[in-house]
């Protein structure tokens, strides 16, 4: 009887084992089918527009454990990371992502997703690290993302989100990394953040926040990074800021700040190795405990109002990168050769690859040590700091460097003719000193030059004709020197310039050459002021980009091209002061958005244009060549103001992508525009001109202030969606060229800093 019962309770026990183990099965299974149909979803409403789609291999067929970018557990039963960072994904993330309960790590940067954050991503309790940085995604972030309390990782950098930074993030207690930058955050910074003690990092630059910096944050004890950079921050640093001695990274810079920087900083802040204090308003003295940390990679205090001498110790820093003290008042003191010191003691600077100096009243002499700098040196600022003597030639020693600013100085002698040794060259500005002889024909080696400006000088003879070896010349600026001779025909052999040819104020003769037509791209050329005679090329009109033409003061002849008035972007045209003859084109009335013209002085003659007619013929510049025709003249449309509008937008689109319409990679369906719109907006970097990224860091306005990188980007992308606007397939669909050219006026009025100009057109005859 008990036996027979003890074997009942056993089969019982046994029975109910494998149900159980059944159900887990089916559990188990169910779940992973409850992942696999968020994943399908998720697929649903992405695209990719780079050469592989990890996507295409999603089957639902297989286990999405065996799918691109998916990782399930140990016993393959349940999603627990998707990683699909840098995929060129396209399209908005799915609500059903909330569904994979399991997830502990989602990874989707470097991506071109948009729209809103979904809330269902509060869903995910298990996440421990979200990186979406680097996509252009918009709206708040979600109310419930401080549900998400396991993670350690928290990085939205590169979007567009906007609102306020969420004061409840606090709850995130295990939160090692916190980055937010490169967004559209408004507001103050919570200072509840400072309830997160496990935060590593803390990274919110590049926002619009306001405010001053709470107080509170000194309480990260382990925070390293504290980035607040390139916002709108005002009032003093918090001085307990200044004793967090676990930070490594330090960064305030382009904020409305001010106060007396500590001059013990480097003795409170122990770790240091990023001081980044840019662009505010702090004063005192450069803080001579930073010379004492010997780990020490970044010191930047540009741009601010400090004043004193730079203080000792400065050779003790052999890890130093960057070292940028531009545009204070750090001067000299008695017979202490400031300059020389400087210099001197950076010698031990092995690592040094950026020293800026620029915009301080230091003067004395560069000297012959500056051939000792650091061999990786690429960036070496010293203009504006009453500078005097000569050049030395060890400056050629200096293998590594790409840009060279001795401008605005007094600086006299010869150009040595060792900086042709500096292959590596790329910006080369001597502008505005005392600087005499001739121009080496050494510089025409320097292959990478994409800016020369030895303007303001009392340079004399000819201008070198090896500088058409200048093939990634962007612009050239010879002004205001004592040069002679004709203008060399190979210099004008330079299709890449495309911001300035100034070539005015000097003694050159001759006629212009025919070959200045193959400055297509160029937006202002100067000759004026020389002894140029013959008639103007007609060869002009290929100019397309010409938005100011100076030839003023000079022996010009013969008759006005009527071809000038194909060039349609010009706001300003003076050719006063020649010897020019017969009627006054009418062509130049196609001119629609010309500004000023200036024929004063000549002995023309007849009425001038009507300049508030529009313009009434097509660009015969672009009509005809294959890729600059708009699509309805295939269709035997007649030509027309609109089919202009399209022919200058698709030049646009060549201009500013570096590609012309039949480049080799355009095939099938592919164009320029197509390739052009699959970037546009959140990745127009993929198909800028790598020139112009390169100029990023380069660019002033007219206050001689930095353009801030994202400002700089913006316009690049305004000008890109102009061009776009411009080449609609529908003639109906395109601006006009009046507002075309209304916002490429307001993308240069930004990038000047200034405003816009009140429209006046000024005609001089």
């Amino acid at each position: 009887m008990c036996s027979s019962s003890s074997l009942q309770f056993a089969l019982l026990l046994f029975i109910l084992y494998f149900k159980c183990l059944f159900l887990s099965v089916e559990s188990q299974t169910s779940s992973l089918v409850t992942d696999m149909e968020a994943l399908l979803s998720f697929k649903s409403q992405i695209t990719t527009s780079g050469p592989l789609n990890p996507l295409s291999q999603w089957d639902q067929n297989l286990s999405p454990c065996n799918w691109t970018g998916v990782v399930c557990n140990g016993r393959r039963t349940r999603v627990v990371a998707l990683n699909l960072s840098g995929f060129h994904l396209q399209g908005s993330i799915s609500p059903h992502i909330g569904n994979l309960s399991f997830l502990s790590s989602l990874q989707l940067q470097e991506n071109q997703l948009s729209g809103p954050l979904p809330d269902q991503m509060g869903n995910l309790f298990r996440l421990r690290d979200l990186n979406l940085s680097q996509n252009s995604l918009n709206g708040v972030l979600p109310s419930n993302i401080s549900k998400l309390t396991e993670l350690r990782v928290l990085d939205f950098t590169t979007n567009r989100i906007t609102g306020a930074i969420p004061t409840d993030l606090d709850r995130l207690v295990n939160l090692q990394v916190l980055n937010l930058g490169k967004n559209l955050f408004t507001g103050t910074i919570p200072a509840s953040i400072a309830n997160i003690t496990s935060l590593d990092t803390l990274s919110l630059g590049t926002n619009n926040l306001t405010g001053t910096i709470p107080t509170e944050l000194s309480r990260l004890g382990k925070l390293t990074v504290l980035d607040l950079t390139l916002n709108y921050l005002t009032g003093t640093v918090p001085a307990s800021i200044y004793n967090m001695s676990s930070l490594v990274v330090l960064a305030l810079a382009s904020n409305h700040l001010w106060g007396r920087l500590p001059y013990d900083v480097g003795v409170t802040l122990p770790n240091l190795l990023v001081f980044n204090f840019c662009f505010n308003q702090f004063t005192g003295g450069i803080p001579g405990s930073l010379h004492n940390l010997t780990n020490i990679k970044v010191i930047r205090m540009a741009q601010n109002r400090l004043v004193g001498t730079v203080p000792p110790g400065l050779g003790n820093l052999p890890f130093l990168e960057m070292y940028n003290i531009g545009y204070n008042t750090i001067v000299s003191t008695g017979d202490d050769d400031g300059l020389q010191y400087i210099i001197t003691s950076l010698t031990n600077s092995s690592r040094l690859k950026f020293l800026a100096l620029d915009g301080n009243p230091l003067g004395g002499e560069i000297p012959e040590s500056v051939g000792n700098l650091s061999k990786v040196l690429e960036k070496l600022y010293m203009g504006q700091s009453r500078i005097s003597g000569n050049i030395p030639p060890s400056i050629a020693q200096l293998s590594g460097l790409t840009l060279l600013n001795l401008s605005y100085n007094s600086i006299s002698g010869e150009i040595p003719p060792e900086i042709g040794e500096l292959v590596e060259l790329q910006v080369l500005d001597l502008a505005r000193n005392q600087i005499s002889g001739r121009i080496p024909s050494n510089l025409g080696d320097l292959q990478q030059l994409n800016r020369i400006d030895l303007s303001g000088n009392q340079l004399v003879g000819q201008i070198p004709s090896n500088f058409q070896n200048f093939q990634k010349l962007l612009s050239m600026d010879l002004s205001h020197n004592r040069l002679n001779g004709s203008i060399p025909r190979e210099i004008l052999n330079l299709p890449s310039l495309s911001t300035v040819l100034n070539l005015s104020k000097n003694s050159l003769d001759g006629p212009i050459p025919e070959e200045i037509g193959i400055l297509k791209s160029v937006v202002a050329i100067d000759l004026s002021m020389n002894h140029l005679s013959g008639n103007i090329p007609s060869s002009i009109k290929d100019c397309l980009s010409l938005e100011n033409l100076f030839m003023a003061d000079n022996m010009l002849s013969g008759p006005i091209p009527g071809a000038i008035g194909e060039v349609k972007a010009l706001e300003t045209l003076d050719l006063s002061s020649n010897q020019l003859s017969g009627p006054i084109p009418a062509d130049l009335q196609n001119l629609q958005i010309l500004q000023s013209l200036n024929l004063s002085f000549n002995d023309l003659e007849g009425p001038l244009p009507r300049g508030d007619q529009p313009s009434i013929s097509s660009t015969n510049a672009l009509k005809g060549s294959v890729g600059y025709i708009p699509p309805e003249y295939g269709l035997g449309g007649k030509a027309s103001t609109a089919g202009d509008v399209y022919s200058f937008g698709v030049m646009l689109l060549e201009l500013f992508t570096g590609k012309n319409p039949t480049h080799e990679s355009f095939v099938g369906e592919l164009s320029l525009i197509k390739w052009t719109q699959s970037a546009f907006p959140s990745n127009v970097n993929q198909i800028l001109d790598p020139e112009l990224l390169l100029l990023q860091n380069l660019q002033h306005d007219t206050n001689g202030q930095p353009i801030n990188p994202d400002t700089y980007h913006d316009c690049l992308t305004t000008i890109i969606g102009v061009g776009l606007s411009c080449t609609s397939v529908s003639p109906d669909g395109r601006i006009t060229m009046r507002d075309a050219l209304r916002k490429l006026k307001t993308v240069k009025n930004t990038l000047t800093n200034r405003s816009p100009p009140t429209k006046k057109r000024a005609w001089i005859i």
